[in-house]
C-alpha cells in the first residue's frame, strides 16, 4: 500500500500514528462496573457496548453525558449525476441545502427537537456561493465534482484541499468543545459515488453495490447508476493503493471532506455517529488509512443502499436502529443519538449493588423478570 505521499503533500501515513485506540483498560473498567450494579448479563442489550464505548473514548469510568453534539453535514454536487442516476437534477444540492437551513429538512426538524446544532459545510455545490451565508461556504473547493466515469472528480490538489477543509472541520468542532458529532451529507449523486468507491474497495461488481437512491429511482436510473459504477471502477483500480487518489478519481470533494474530517475526529478523539451509505464509504477509506479510527465510530443506523452494507461489514461496524430510512443528511444518525444518550445514562448513574460482582448472582431487586 502506498504511503499516501507520492504526488500530494498530505502524509496520510501519520494518522497511523496519531490515531490511539480508544481506552482498553477504561473498556474493561465500565465493564467491571457495570457487572457490579447486580443486573444480568446483556440486560441492557447494545446500551451497555455503547457505554463502555462512550467510556473509553473519554476515558472516564462512568462516562459524562453527551452535552454539546453537532450535526455536521457536507454537501456538494456530482458530475456523475448529469447521467441521469438520481431522482434529482443535476446540480440542484443546494436546494436540499436550502431546505435544512430553512429548518424543513426532515434532519433539521429532528435535529432542532433534539437540540442539536446545525452546521453545513458547502464543499462543491454546483451555485454561485452569494446564494448561502459565508460560514456555510468558507471551506468550499470547486463548483460541483466532475463527471468520475470520464475524468476525475478532482484535481490532486482540490483533493487535499478537500482533505485539510474536513480536517480543518474537524479541529474547529473539537476546539468548540463538540463532545460527539453526528455526520450528515446532502448530496446529488453522491450515492453513485459512494457505492463505487465501496465497490472499489471490498472488489466487488457494480451491479451489488447500487442501490436506488432516497428518491427510489427506476429501473432504467438503476441500470444506468450500475453502469456509471461500472464505468468508475474502471478508473478507480489503478489508483486503489492511493486513498487520497482514489478520493479524487471519484469521491469528489464532499466525500473527501468527510473523510478527512473522520480521521481528524479521531485524532482529536471526538465520537461519531455516521449516517447512511456516503459516511459509510468515508468510513471505509478511512479506515484504509488508519486501520485505528474505525473504533471512534458508531453506524448510527441501516439503510436498503447494498452498498452500506458492505461498507459496514468491512469496518465491523453494526448500526444502531433500523427504522427503514430513506432520507439523508444526518436524520438517521440523529434518531440514534437518544439511544447513545440513554448509554451514557446508565452507565454513570446505575448504582452499585454491594457484593454484586457478575450476574451469575444478580440481587433480587436489580434482576429483571424474565418472563
Amino acid at each position: 500500500m502506498s504511503d499516501g505521499t507520492s504526488d500530494h503533500g498530505l502524509h496520510l501515513d501519520e494518522f497511523s500514528d496519531l490515531i490511539e485506540r480508544p481506552g482498553g483498560g477504561l473498556r474493561r473498567e465500565a465493564e467491571e462496573r457495570r457487572a457490579r450494579t447486580g443486573l444480568p448479563p446483556e440486560a441492557l442489550g447494545r446500551l451497555d457496548e455503547l457505554g463502555e464505548w462512550l467510556s473509553a473514548g473519554q476515558l472516564r469510568v462512568p462516562p459524562t453525558p453527551v452535552s454539546h453534539p453537532r450535526l455536521v453535514v457536507f454537501a456538494g454536487d456530482h458530475g456523475v449525476a448529469e447521467l441521469d442516476v438520481s431522482k434529482r437534477a443535476a446540480g440542484t444540492a443546494v436546494a436540499l441545502v436550502r431546505e435544512m437551513l430553512d429548518g424543513n429538512a426532515p434532519a433539521a426538524v429532528l435535529a432542532r427537537h433534539a437540540q442539536v446544532p446545525l452546521r453545513v459545510v458547502d464543499t462543491s455545490l454546483d451555485c454561485d456561493p452569494s446564494q448561502l451565508p459565508s460560514e456555510v461556504t468558507a471551506h468550499r473547493v470547486r463548483r460541483s465534482s466532475g463527471r468520475f466515469d470520464v475524468e476525475d472528480a478532482l484535481t490532486p490538489e482540490e483533493a487535499e484541499l478537500a482533505f485539510r477543509a474536513g480536517m480543518s472541520v474537524a479541529d474547529e468542532e473539537a476546539d468548540a468543545g463538540t463532545d460527539l458529532v453526528v455526520l450528515g451529507d446532502v448530496s446529488v449523486g453522491g450515492t453513485t459515488a459512494a457505492g463505487t468507491l465501496i465497490a472499489a474497495l471490498c472488489g466487488t461488481d457494480a451491479s451489488v453495490v447500487t442501490g436506488r437512491g432516497g428518491g427510489r429511482i427506476d429501473d432504467l436510473a438503476w441500470m444506468r447508476k450500475c453502469a456509471a459504477i461500472r464505468d468508475g471502477l474502471r478508473r478507480a483500480r489503478p489508483v486503489l493503493g492511493d486513498q487520497l487518489k482514489l478520493l479524487a478519481a471519484i469521491g469528489g470533494a464532499d466525500l473527501t471532506a468527510a473523510t478527512g474530517f473522520l480521521l481528524q475526529c479521531a485524532v482529536r478523539r471526538t465520537p461519531v455517529v455516521l449516517d447512511g451509505v456516503v459516511s459509510a464509504a468515508c468510513a471505509l477509506v478511512g479506515q484504509r488509512i488508519a486501520f485505528r479510527a474505525t473504533d471512534w465510530w458508531v453506524a448510527g443506523h441501516v439503510t436498503d443502499e447494498p452498498a452500506q452494507a458492505k461498507a459496514l461489514d468491512r469496518v465491523a461496524l453494526d448500526p444502531v436502529l433500523d427504522q427503514g430510512l430513506r432520507v439523508g443528511g444526518g436524520a438517521g444518525a440523529l434518531l440514534a443519538l437518544p439511544v447513545v444518550r440513554a448509554a451514557a445514562a446508565l452507565a454513570a448513574e446505575l448504582p452499585e449493588v454491594e457484593g454484586a460482582s457478575d450476574a451469575e448472582e444478580p440481587s433480587a431487586g436489580a434482576a429483571l423478570d424474565a418472563t
